[in-house]
C-alpha cells in the first residue's frame, strides 16, 4: 500500500482500495446487497409495468362471493368435482389447481354416516354404499386435463409415502441440474386416488426473496430426490399435450426450462423473474358463476385456468413489486402469461460480471482523472457517464426485459469521487492547519485565516518581493542579564515579559515574526500575504513598540522589587529597511523555516545596530523614508556607511506620527537639525554647536538630544583629528 501510495497518491491508492473491497462485497453478494439489487428492479417495475394484454389464461376464485353462495371452505369434494366437469364443459385447455387435497372429504357419505348417531341401520348402509366424495372427485379428473398442486414442505418429519404419486418426466441437458434447484426435503401431496387420476401435478410453494417480495418463482424445484415441476410449467405442459419438460444447464448454472419446444430463461436456479402488471379483475372468474353456469359461452374455451383463492380468509396472499396484497394464484397466472406472451424478464448469468467491469471502469477513470482535472471537469464527466449506465440499464430493461444493475456501478464511482474528493479537502484542510500551526504564533489572527484559506498566496521555496525588515534589540542585555546569572529562570521570565508585548504589537500591525534571537526580534513585511503600504505598518509597529515599552518596565521594576532586584530601565532600539527580498522556505532537508533573505535585510540589521551610535530609538533607511515621509516624524541623520557595504545610506530618525509631523515643535525641529546636519557636513564646528546648544531644550522634549550629543562628541573627536580634505560627508561604522 506504501509503495502504491508513493506511485499513484494517497488519495488514488485509497479510492483503489476502496473500490477492490466494494467489488469483493459485491462479489460474495451478501443478504444486503441482494436486497438493494432487488429494489432496484422493483423499481424498474413499478415505473414501466406489464401491459395487461389479454392472454388465454383465467383464475377460477374461489371469491367471498362462491364462499358466500356454496359455503364455507373445504366444499365437499362432489362440489369440487361439478367445479372440474363444468370446466370441462366451457372447453378450457387445463385446469391446475393452488389446492392441496391432502387429507379425505369429511363430508364423504360413509365419513358422514359414521359421525351422525342416531341414524337408522338402513339410512347408515345406505349412505355407505354411496360413492365416496373422493372418489367422485377423482373420477371428474380422470374425465379432465387437470394438474393437481403439491407444496414443498421443509421438515423432514412432515414427509409422507410419496412413492404412489407419479414422476413428470425431466430430461436434462448439459449437465445435472440439482445443485443448483432450490430444495425441498419433501412434498405434501394429495390423496393417492386424485393423484393417480391427474395427468400432472405441479408445485405451487412460492418462497419469497429476504424481504418478503415475490419477484422470482420457481419453473421447477428439488422435492425429496424428485425434480419436479412448478404448477405453472406442468399446466402448460399437459395443456400441449407434452410427455415431459427439459432443463439446460451451463457451468453457472441453470440456463432454460423447455416445454412444449418453447424455452424459458431462467436464473441459475431455475427461477423465472416475473414481469407483473398492477392486479386485474379480468384475470378472474368466480367459481360461483362456473358452477351456477353463468360463465358466458367461449370465455374459458382454450385457456389455461387456475383453480385458487382471493378470499381474505383463506390466507394465499403474497407481497410483488407492484402490489403489497396479491391472491398467490394470481402470482402463478401472471407466470403462465409472461411465458405465453413471451414478456418473461431475464438476468443473464454474465450480468453480474457486466456490473462489475463497468463498476471499475467508471471507477478507475474518476481515480486517474479527478485529481488531473478537477472535481467540477470530472462531475460534469462523470454526470454523463453515469446517466449513460443508467440509461443503458432503463434501455436494457424497457427494449429487451432484462435486469441490469445501474446503482453499483454508480455507487462504486461515486465512493471512488468521494473518498478522492474528501482526501483533497482533507489535504487542504491539513495544509490550513500546517499553515495555522507555522504562521498562527507570528500573524495577524486575520492574515493567518486569510492565507489558509487561500494557500496559493503563500509561495513557498522562495520569491522574489519587496518588503520592510525590522530589527529589534534590547539595550544593555549583556549587562541586565549578568545580574541574573544565578537566576536564570527569572532572566527567562523577564525576557517573556519583554517579548510577548513587543510581539503582539508587530502582529497587530499585520507584520511576520521571523525569529527571537535571544533579546532581538526580527520581523517582516509584505509576506506570507501582501500587505499594503508595509512601510508605514512597519513604521507604526516601531512606535508601537517604543510605546509598549512603558508598560513593560513598570511591570519589570514591580516584579524586581519583591524579588529585592534592582534592575536599570529596560529600552530597545529598532532599525528598518524596505528593499527587495527573497523570502521563503529556507534551511535544510531536516529542517527549514520561513525566512527571508537579501541585501535590505542585512542593513536592516546595522540600522538596528546604528541606534546606539545615533542616540535615536528608531532608525529608518533612505527607502522606507521615502515610502512615509508624508506621514511620519522622520528627521535625516547621516550619511553612514554600515560594516560590511560600500555605498553610504541615508538614515533617518523615526520620533513620531503624522499628529507629530504636523505639529509646530516638530516642524521646528526638523529646520534646527538640517541647519546643524548642513554645518557638520560644511566642518563648520561652531555653527554646529552653536545651533545644536541653542535647541537643546526642543530637541531633549522630543528625544533628540542623544543625536546632538553624539555629533558634539564626534565634533570634538573632529577638531582633534580634521577629517581628510575630500571628505564626503560620510561617516565610516566601524561596529555592527
Amino acid at each position: 500500500m506504501r509503495n502504491l501510495a508513493s506511485t499513484f497518491g494517497s488519495s488514488r491508492a485509497i479510492a483503489l482500495a476502496i473500490v477492490v473491497v466494494l467489488v469483493w462485497v459485491r462479489a460474495i453478494d451478501p443478504t444486503a446487497i441482494e436486497v438493494i439489487r432487488h429494489r432496484i428492479f422493483d423499481f424498474y417495475q413499478k415505473f414501466y409495468p406489464r401491459i395487461y394484454v389479454p392472454q388465454p389464461v383465467a383464475i377460477i376464485d374461489i371469491d367471498e362471493k362462491s364462499l358466500t353462495r356454496y359455503g364455507q371452505w373445504p366444499w365437499p369434494r362432489t362440489l369440487v368435482a361439478d367445479l372440474v366437469d363444468k370446466l370441462k364443459a366451457q372447453g378450457v385447455a387445463s385446469t391446475g389447481f393452488d389446492i392441496v387435497f391432502a387429507e379425505p372429504d369429511r363430508m364423504s357419505p360413509e365419513t358422514y354416516a359414521k359421525g351422525m348417531p342416531g341414524l337408522s341401520e338402513t339410512a347408515r348402509n345406505e349412505l355407505a354404499n354411496l360413492p365416496d366424495n373422493d372418489t367422485v372427485l377423482a373420477r371428474a379428473i380422470a374425465g379432465s386435463r387437470i394438474v393437481l398442486g403439491e407444496t414443498g414442505i421443509h421438515q423432514v418429519g412432515e414427509q409422507r409415502d410419496i412413492s404412489f404419486i407419479p414422476e413428470t418426466p425431466v430430461a436434462t441437458l448439459g449437465g445435472d441440474p440439482r445443485p443448483f434447484l432450490i430444495k425441498y426435503p419433501g412434498i405434501l401431496g394429495n390423496l393417492p386416488v386424485l393423484e393417480k387420476a391427474a395427468l400432472g401435478r405441479g408445485l405451487f410453494s412460492i418462497s419469497p426473496d429476504q424481504d418478503g417480495i415475490v419477484r422470482r418463482v420457481p419453473l421447477v424445484a428439488m422435492a425429496g430426490e424428485r425434480l419436479q415441476p412448478s404448477l405453472s410449467i406442468e399446466t402448460l405442459r399437459v395443456a400441449t399435450g407434452q410427455d415431459a419438460i427439459a432443463i439446460k444447464r451451463d457451468e453457472a448454472g441453470i440456463r432454460s426450462v423447455v416445454v412444449a419446444g418453447v424455452e424459458i430463461a431462467t436464473d441459475r436456479n431455475a427461477q423465472l423473474w416475473v414481469y407483473y402488471t398492477d392486479h386485474e379483475p379480468r384475470r378472474f372468474v368466480s367459481a360461483a358463476d362456473v358452477l351456477d353456469g353463468t360463465v358466458p359461452p367461449g370465455r374459458l374455451n382454450g385457456h389455461l385456468t387456475l383453480v385458487g383463492t382471493s378470499a381474505v380468509g383463506l390466507y394465499d396472499l403474497r407481497s410483488t413489486p407492484l402490489n403489497p396484497v396479491m391472491p398467490g394464484v394470481e402470482v402463478h397466472a401472471q407466470v403462465m402469461e409472461t411465458i405465453l406472451g413471451k414478456t418473461q424478464l431475464t438476468r443473464p448469468h454474465y450480468a453480474a460480471g457486466v456490473e462489475i467491469i463497468t463498476a471499475v471502469l467508471a471507477s478507475l477513470f474518476v481515480i486517474a482523472f479527478l485529481p488531473m482535472l478537477g472535481a467540477l471537469p470530472v462531475l460534469i464527466m462523470g454526470a454523463i457517464g453515469a446517466s449513460g449506465i443508467a440509461a443503458g440499464a432503463w434501455w436494457f430493461f424497457t427494449q429487451h426485459l432484462m435486469l441490469f444493475d445501474a446503482v453499483f456501478p454508480l455507487v462504486t464511482s461515486a465512493a471512488a469521487f468521494m473518498v478522492i474528493a474528501f482526501m483533497n479537502y482533507r489535504r487542504e484542510e491539513l495544509k490550513r492547519s500546517q499553515i495555522r500551526a507555522a504562521f498562527g504564533q507570528y500573524l495577524a489572527p486575520a492574515l493567518v485565516e486569510s492565507l489558509s484559506k487561500d494557500s496559493s498566496r503563500l509561495s513557498l521555496g522562495g520569491e522574489r518581493k519587496n518588503m520592510t525588515i525590522l530589527f529589534s534589540d534590547v539595550r544593555g542585555f549583556t549587562a541586565l542579564s549578568e545580574g541574573f546569572k544565578n537566576d536564570p529562570h527569572g532572566l527567562i521570565q523577564l525576557m517573556n515579559g519583554l517579548l510577548t508585548p513587543l510581539t503582539n504589537v508587530i502582529i497587530a500591525r499585520n507584520g511576520t515574526i521571523d525569529k527571537y534571537m535571544g533579546d532581538a526580534i526580527m520581523a517582516f513585511w509584505n509576506a506570507p500575504l501582501d500587505v499594503a503600504d508595509h512601510p508605514a505598518e512597519a513604521a507604526a509597529a516601531a512606535l508601537a513598540m517604543q510605546v509598549a515599552m512603558g508598560e513593560v518596565n513598570t511591570k519589570a521594576q514591580a516584579a524586581a522589587e519583591l524579588e529585592g532586584r534592582k534592575i536599570g530601565k529596560l529600552s530597545i532600539g529598532v532599525g528598518l529597511n524596505t528593499g527587495d527580498c527573497v523570502v521563503g522556505n529556507m534551511g535544510s532537508a531536516r529542517r527549514f523555516d520561513y525566512s527571508v533573505l537579501g541585501d535590505a535585510v542585512n542593513l536592516a540589521s546595522r540600522l538596528e545596530g546604528q541606534t546606539k551610535s545615533y542616540g535615536v530609538n528608531i532608525i529608518v533607511g533612505n527607502a522606507t523614508a521615502k515610502e512615509i515621509s508624508d506621514r511620519f516624524a522622520l528627521i535625516p541623520l547621516d550619511l553612514v556607511r554600515v560594516k560590511g557595504k560600500k555605498q553610504p545610506e541615508q538614515i533617518f530618525a523615526l520620533l513620531g506620527d503624522e499628529t507629530l509631523l504636523k505639529s509646530p515643535e516638530f516642524g521646528q525641529l526638523s529646520a534646527l537639525a538640517a541647519s546643524v546636519l548642513a554645518a557638520f557636513r560644511r566642518q563648520n564646528w561652531d555653527e554646529a554647536l552653536q545651533l545644536m546648544d541653542s535647541g537643546q531644550s526642543m530637541a531633549k522634549s522630543l528625544a533628540l538630544d542623544g543625536y546632538f550629543a553624539v555629533l558634539t562628541e564626534r565634533i570634538e573627536l573632529y577638531r582633534k583629528v580634521p577629517p581628510p580634505k575630500d571628505w564626503d560627508g560620510v561617516y565610516e561604522a566601524l561596529s555592527k
